[in-house]
């Protein structure tokens, strides 16, 4: 456990559709994090697309990736480069029919530490991952990054305290939860200042 305090960035960020453009202003992001202090940046849920579980569409398997693989390639010589940890949520592709919503950690000198897979799987209108998503099989960890031990969990994992309970009881001394939880467009003029004061 150290004990300096230890910055952290939680990244928010309007994602488009070109997962390219996203991933080139999430570096942004973190540049701009680790300029201001920050010794770990957690970057949104699925930030290299838009949220795409709103609908139930094959085509966007093809934005699933392996892990580790390019991204977090690149997520790592930034880390290493700027000397920040960096969480980093992707779609992963395990295997042919197989894909998690994954959870990528990287240490500040660039290592890759490894990988949550979220175990609680939403299927709500507008929340179709269980079409996407098999469940996390990694369990609940914690790793020993340079500013402390750090748990991930995600999204839809902080409806259930167990989850926290049993990454804490792994050491994490943080716990972080990208999320990509935001409100529907035509509810933004009549709930959109709550919402946001909220997330």
């Amino acid at each position: 456990m150290t004990k300096e305090k230890t910055k952290v960035a939680l990244v928010q960020m309007r994602c488009g559709t070109d997962p390219e453009k996203n991933f080139a202003r999430a570096l942004d992001f973190i540049r701009a994090a680790a300029k201001k202090g920050a010794a770990i940046v957690c970057l949104p849920e699925l930030f290299r697309s838009q949220y795409f579980c709103q609908t139930e569409d094959h085509k966007n398997f093809e934005l699933a990736e392996e892990i580790p693989g390019r991204s977090t390639t690149a997520l790592a010589e930034l880390a290493g480069e700027l000397g920040v940890a960096i969480v980093a949520s992707l779609f992963e592709k395990r295997r042919a029919g197989v894909y998690h919503n994954t959870a990528a950690i990287i240490d500040a000198d660039g290592k890759f530490l490894g990988k949550y897979r979220k175990m609680h799987i939403p299927d709500d209108p507008l929340y179709h991952e269980k079409f996407y998503f098999t469940p996390g099989d990694l369990g609940f960890q914690a790793w020993e990054t340079k500013r402390g031990k750090i748990g991930v969990c995600v999204c839809w994992d902080q409806w259930y305290p167990e989850a926290a309970r049993l990454t804490a009881l792994r050491g994490a001394e943080i716990i972080f939860y990208p999320t990509a939880i935001g409100w529907h467009p035509s509810e933004k003029k009549e709930f959109g200042a709550a919402q946001h004061s909220a997330w």
